[in-house]
């Protein structure tokens, strides 16, 4: 049995799992889903990359945690390869879960549309505290696409604003792009949040792992709260030895 720890992405905290963790322990698994430094419900959200990435760190090492699977999802990604660059020793497989794979020296924001681009710059400079909010419109049709509009509504009020120093800070990931620790792409093929014909998460973002495997289901970006068993599924495939 796997120990899988499982990185939320933007606008989440660690509950954004729970329907998910429940389907692995019951398949005799150990999951945990810690949530990121800045993120959830009424915190500071004065934060950088470094920060939150050292906070996942902290949780792994506090709770003694070895021979796991680190999967980070969409913003999530670019954490769990800083943190496997940190503490590689305790990690046997990395799940980027349509993820973010940024080439080194870039940000997320490097890496998403211009028109995103613009809009977040927007959103932050509107906010009192450099946060972006997403809108119900983009979360409805681009991030849970397979979902009706009372699900799309629940989960939507579960969301926070999302720091936006993270989204712009250049990551320095020549250590991660040497490490020998086994990969996996996990790819929800219905997933509208980076443009397809671009290549989207898959091959765009996959391809940049190099040797990986390659797991496909179907489901939008936020499948863990549409479809959490089968997610749960594909993510032992993924995690599996």
């Amino acid at each position: 049995m796997s120990t899988f720890v499982l990185v939320h992405g933007s606008w989440h905290d660690g509950s954004a799992w729970n329907a998910v963790i429940q389907h692995l322990e019951a398949k005799g698994h150990q999951a945990l889903a810690p949530t990121i430094a800045g993120h959830g419900k009424g915190v500071n959200k004065n934060v950088n990359h470094a920060q939150c990435t050292q906070s996942i760190v902290d949780y792994i090492v506090e709770k003694d945690l070895t021979d796991i699977v680190l999967l980070g999802h969409s913003f999530g990604g670019s954490i769990i390869a800083k943190v496997a660059e940190a503490i590689r020793d305790r990690i046997r497989r990395l799940i980027f879960f349509n993820a973010f794979v940024l080439n080194d020296g870039e940000s997320l924001k490097d890496n998403i549309p211009p028109d995103t681009q613009a809009l977040f710059d927007k959103l932050a400079r509107e906010s009192d505290d450099n946060t972006i909010t997403m809108p119900f419109e983009i979360w409805r049709e681009a991030f849970l696409n397979d979902a009706d509009l009372d699900l799309a509504k629940s989960s939507y009020a579960q969301l926070s604003p999302e720091p936006y120093q993270p989204f712009i800070d250049k990551l320095d990931l020549k250590q991660f792009y040497s490490l020998p620790i086994p990969k996996s792409y996990l790819y929800c093929t219905v997933d509208n949040v980076l443009p397809q014909r671009e290549g989207g998460w898959h091959p765009k973002m996959s391809s940049r792992l190099g040797l990986f495997r390659l797991v496909q289901m179907p489901g939008s970006h936020e499948v863990m709260f549409s479809n959490p068993i089968s997610l749960a599924e594909n993510i032992i495939v993924a995690g599996r030895d």
